[in-house]
């Protein structure tokens, strides 16, 4: 609890003596006036702060709001003798009040507790000298050491020594992740064992820290319609309720010709009730329920606006690579003609020594793994010249070899037979006699086949592929996906293309969400109506261009987003249809006299407890 609501807790023990002190008082009917005097030092010690804030609001401009309505509907029930009851009024209200600090409080401690990933400073290292200086100040390629139990303060290539890192701030994952020189270094995460040497990539601005604090800090400033519908709705709604009080504390006893004190307490009774604090907090309260909620599972949510979009997805648009498969290229099936797999593997290896290609890169570590050397190219490998768009040539103990596709082989005269394989085939041909190929397929990620059986069980009915990939590679991937439709060999712009016609398809006030993790996804990213990034390992302008940011790169984590959306939209309307429902009915008694100012405070401050209540099961 905070020192505000300890200070506001006392003063409600304090006031709530005082009502108890007031109320034997007027038991033993002490004197009239004393017993005034006990009401209004009840009433002061509990809503004195209400009042000040309705006449402050008034000097401002700002009439028609909760203090207002309080104010003076308690203020009546003094003028009209039912002391009790606006003490009892004010009373509940702060009750309420303190209630929904504590719950506010709650929810956005899910998603500060992403802000304690700021880092306060960063060891500098330089000439041999670590100072301790502002993480601000610190530039690329300057090297940082990181000690254990220290949490990484910017995003860096590991340069000497090896550790595990805990990511849970970032990603929700408990499990940590081992890393050693040459890995990626992401800002936030805390390293756990050894003295780590960073060399920097990014300055703070632009790091993944940075990234994640600006996307919470901004989270609440972009409000879903149902958010905005209440804004708009308390606008117009507490002026009416106001203007019909009035009329009706006036009108009825004017032409029934009875009684004013009974009809202004019926319309005090009305100004009680339409206090819309109930729809006003707990609405805007289950979103941010939510979008913490989503922060602990390590799915960041840019804004109400977006959760809410994503509850009425029904069709998902996927990137292939770095999204359904992990965009690391293996050999799968290798072929050897007219050698051995053993001889086409070391040869066609060495003959890719000197390249950083990942096809390369896959067949250097096939060849490693099962031969169990490390590559060394020295004194084995010669007179290598790269053949841009085709492959390499290369002399590889003694022996010509050419590494690379079937046009570098037509192009050399070679006759050979073609791979009957979907993914990405290396062929080789040995002193000018094709000599076999090696198959290289990107690996689909653990989690994807699942993920797409799990969208159609949140009621996803459509779940399209569009890759840049050849079309037999893109239908096979889909397939064994269980996707129902797949457009390959796709540039960018055709990407944008498909997407315009899949959103210009859709029915019935659906959306449509795209997940991709690429540079040039971000078009489509931005032109979807949820545009979804991978972010642990995606592109900047990925994350910069999505709606939501999955941190984990599990596409796993998708139905999850789905369901939390959907529950919390499902907490909204029940919010909605509860205090509105309860609202009317309570606003009818009070007009009928048929309801006491017990009945008004149920409606308002009840009923926004149990609002209150019910918005903080999105947490869940």
């Amino acid at each position: 609890m905070t020192k505000k609501q300890k200070k506001a807790l006392w003063r409600l023990c304090a006031a709530l003596a005082a009502f108890i002190f007031a109320c034997l008082l007027n038991l033993f009917h002490v004197e009239n006036l004393v017993v005034l005097a006990a009401f209004l030092l009840a009433y002061v010690l509990a809503g004195g702060d209400v009042v000040y804030k309705a006449v402050r609001n008034i000097l401002h401009g700002q009439v028609f709001d909760e203090n207002f309505l309080m104010s003076l509907a308690t203020i009546g029930a003094f003028f009209v003798g039912e002391y009790p009851e606006g003490v009892a009024v004010m009373l509940f209200y702060q009750v309420g009040e303190l209630f929904q600090s504590y719950a506010v409080g709650k929810s956005r401690k899910s998603i500060t507790s992403l802000m304690q990933i700021r880092p306060d400073s960063a060891n500098l290292l330089k000439d041999g000298t670590v100072t301790e200086v502002d993480p601000e100040l610190v530039s690329v390629d300057d090297i940082i050491v990181v000690k254990p139990g220290e949490r990484i303060p910017l995003d860096g290539i590991i340069t000497e020594g090896s550790s595990s890192l805990d990511t849970a701030a970032l990603t929700g994952e408990s499990m940590p992740r081992e890393v050693t020189a040459g890995d990626d270094a992401i800002s936030g995460c805390i390293n756990l064992q050894g003295t780590l040497h960073i060399r920097v990539t990014k300055e703070f601005g632009e790091s993944t820290v940075s990234r994640i604090l600006d996307m919470v800090e901004n989270a609440s400033s972009q409000k879903a319609k149902a958010e905005n519908f209440i804004t708009k709705f308390a606008r117009y709604y507490t002026p009416i309720v106001v203007i019909l009080a009035v009329l009706l504390a006036v009108i009825p006893p004017l032409a029934l010709h009875e009684p004013f004190s009974d009809w202004i307490y019926r319309a005090l009774n009305f100004l009680v009730v339409s206090c819309p604090c109930a729809l006003v907090i707990s609405i805007p309260l289950g979103f941010f329920g939510g979008i913490g909620g989503a922060a602990k599972q390590g799915i960041l949510m840019k804004g109400s606006n977006y959760l809410e979009a994503l509850a009425k997805v029904d069709t998902f648009v996927f990137d292939k690579t770095g999204t359904l498969t992990k965009g690391n290229f293996k050999v799968t099936k290798t072929a050897a003609i007219n050698c051995s797999k053993e001889e086409l593997l070391f040869l066609t290896a060495h003959a890719e020594a000197d390249s950083s290609h990942p096809i390369a890169l896959s067949v250097i570590e096939a060849y490693e793994s099962s031969s169990g050397k490390k590559l060394s190219s020295e004194g084995t490998v010669s007179d290598v010249k790269e053949i841009a768009g085709f492959g390499v040539k290369a002399l590889v103990s003694g022996k010509e070899l050419l590494v690379g596709n079937a046009r570098l082989l037509e192009q050399n005269g070679i006759s050979f037979s073609a791979a009957d394989f979907t993914g990405t085939v290396v062929y080789t041909a040995i002193n000018g006699i094709f000599a076999g190929w090696i198959g290289i397929e990107d690996e689909l990620k653990p989690d994807a086949k699942a993920t797409i059986k799990e969208l159609s069980a949140v009621g996803i009915r459509n779940t399209v592929m569009l890759t840049g990939d050849k079309k037999e590679t893109g239908e096979k991937i889909a397939s064994e996906l269980g996707l129902r439709e797949v457009h390959a060999e796709l540039l960018p712009a055709d990407k944008v293309e498909w997407l315009e016609k899949l959103l210009a398809a859709k029915t019935g006030g659906k959306n449509l969400a795209f997940v991709g993790d690429g540079i040039n996804d971000a078009p489509v990213l931005a032109r979807a109506d949820v545009g979804i990034a991978m972010g642990g390992l995606g592109s900047d302008a990925a994350i910069e261009a999505a709606d939501i940011v999955i941190m984990t790169d599990e596409p796993s984590k998708l139905p999850a987003a789905i369901r939390i959306a959907k529950r919390t939209l499902t907490i909204v309307q029940q919010n909605v249809i509860f205090a509105i429902g309860i609202k009317i009915l309570v606003l009818i008694l009070s007009a009928l006299g048929l309801s006491t100012m017990w009945w008004a405070v149920f409606a308002d401050v009840g009923v926004c407890v149990l609002a209150i209540l019910n918005s903080m099961r999105a947490l869940k």
